[in-house]
């Protein structure tokens, strides 16, 4: 990985995007409708919108904000080795910290992985 105007970090972006996507898809049972990733130096940040499922739709309705976040960080952390394993495995490089988080009323999710420094 290079400078973001590369197409090879464009390429590296966009696997990353499609990958969270589909493990979106295996643990809640429906994937985000728009993802996009950035890269700066040794973070990623990954960007997944319209993920909700209608189960989780009804939580919101219901105020449940809190509830939601914390069962989704749940099954991020029994997920937490294949999103790390997908990142390590797509960059090349070795994830030192993950960080997961949720905006539940805008339906807008955030997978940030830190990077070791290059070797």
């Amino acid at each position: 990985m290079t400078d973001s105007g590369n197409g090879a970090v464009d390429g590296v972006r966009s696997q990353l995007s499609r990958e969270m996507v589909r493990i979106y898809k295996e643990q809640f049972g429906r994937g985000p409708t728009k993802a996009s990733t950035q890269i700066m130096d040794s973070v990623v940040v990954c960007t997944l919108e319209d993920s909700m499922t209608p189960a989780e739709h009804s939580m919101v309705k219901l105020g449940e904000h809190q509830r939601l976040r914390d069962i989704r960080l749940f099954f991020q952390h029994a997920s937490e080795d294949e999103f790390r394993d997908t990142v390590e495995r797509v960059t090349g490089r070795k994830v030192r910290a993950f960080v997961s988080g949720m905006d539940t009323r805008n339906d807008v999710a955030s997978e940030v992985f830190y990077l070791e420094p290059k070797a």
